[in-house]
């Protein structure tokens, strides 16, 4: 080839376009990588509320205070194979382990996530969820502060009337809170025990080691049986119903009895779902059917910091320290030391589902239910007598 006919190396290569249309497919482009953005942050907003959202359970469901790490890491401690760890946890590390285990229970994805996200993920993660617990907390906290005051107005009588809006009068302030709150191996009414109390002696201390009067059926604890009407209280219940029901159903709690006013409460029951449901409870959006342990903890919790006079959530109120509250409740609960008493919980909670829900138990009746039932017997004594017929001829 001659020299004349190569190429020269300053030819451009490039076919000439004109530049309307290559602007417009640049514009294309960047809208292109603008709309990508969008889906990513749109994608992160749908965690962020998602997390927010499963967030809110784990405070009434699961643990009061305990950080979620410190779950985690208990049920990475028990998947370790070392067998130098000690073969008897000790009680708090048992009660962290079943913590997690209401975890996973409450949040079911949670168990996938941990193995798959990096540290930076998961750590976002736990942080969205710690927002959705503390929020959720702070809601109960503020709409049990009016509720109370109203509930102990008309229950206790209380003079002067409590104020909805102000904790500062509440606590051992003022009578009708201090009659709630005195522990159960006291009473109220006695000048020693209000005067000790009041005078923060050493010998009238009101701790977490107390189970207060609020607690009780009737707000009155039996010394010689202290188990008798334990979380059995109106006020406990009307709390538990407020926080995971509705308020109108908060104020319809019924007779504290097992088989108090049947055929109102079925009426009330008819009532309520023949009311079109405006806005789902609570215990509809986190699946609840049956009260847990530590949903009652939970509430007992709340019932008890609304009736105090501090006015911000604090792990220690004066002498009163609440996880350990908390913890004495959980150990009442899945701690029994024996099978008697853990089927006194079983009936305890039994009362509780009934007294929260009224449902039905179609979920329940299961082969050795029905079998023990007049449809099953009759058709099994009809069988029988023809087995008698056949063989008598």
């Amino acid at each position: 080839m001659s020299s004349e006919n190569a190429p020269s190396l300053n030819t451009s290569l490039c076919v000439q376009m004109s530049p309307h249309a290559r602007a417009k497919r640049k514009i294309a482009a960047l809208m292109e990588e603008v709309e990508i953005l969008k889906q990513d942050k749109a994608t992160k907003q749908r965690k962020t509320t998602y997390y927010i959202s499963q967030g809110r359970a784990i405070r009434r469901l699961v643990v009061l205070y305990t950080p979620i790490e410190d779950l985690i890491a208990e049920n990475d401690r028990h998947c370790e194979d070392n067998a130098d760890s000690d073969p008897t946890p000790e009680n708090s590390q048992n009660r962290l382990q079943r913590g997690y285990i209401e975890f996973i229970k409450v949040l079911p994805w949670l168990h996938e996530k941990l193995s798959c996200l990096d540290h930076e993920e998961l750590e976002d993660m736990l942080r969205k969820l710690k927002q959705g617990a503390d929020s959720a907390r702070g809601d109960d906290t503020g709409t049990l502060k009016e509720l109370v005051a109203s509930w102990v107005n008309i229950e206790c009588n209380a003079t002067p009337l409590i104020r909805t809006d102000d904790k500062h009068h509440r606590g051992f302030v003022h009578n009708a809170c201090s009659k709630l709150l005195c522990p159960a191996e006291w009473r109220w009414g006695d000048p020693i025990v209000k005067a000790g109390i009041r005078d923060c002696t050493t010998s009238f201390i009101v701790s977490e080691n107390s189970w207060p009067a609020f607690m009780y059926e009737d707000y009155q604890a039996d010394a010689k049986n202290l188990e008798c009407g334990l979380f059995k209280s109106k006020l406990l219940v009307m709390g538990f119903k407020a926080i995971f029901t509705s308020l109108s159903s908060a104020n319809k709690v019924d007779g504290d009895g097992d088989g108090a006013n049947i055929i109102e409460n079925n009426c009330r029951a008819r009532r309520r779902s023949d009311q079109a449901k405006v806005k789902m409870c609570v215990a509809s959006i986190i699946g609840m059917r049956k009260v847990t342990p530590r949903a009652i903890a939970y509430a007992t919790c709340q019932i008890r910091f609304a009736l105090s006079n501090i006015t911000s959530w604090r792990a220690v109120d004066g002498d009163f320290d609440y996880q350990i509250f908390w913890d004495n409740i959980m150990d009442f609960f899945e701690d029994a030391p024996g099978p008697a008493a853990r089927a006194r919980v079983r009936e305890l909670l039994e009362w509780w589902t009934r007294k929260v829900f009224r449902r039905n138990h179609r979920e329940d009746l299961t082969m050795d239910v029905t079998s023990r039932m007049s449809v099953s017997a009759l058709a099994a004594q009809r069988q029988e007598m023809e087995d008698v017929m056949f063989d008598s001829e």
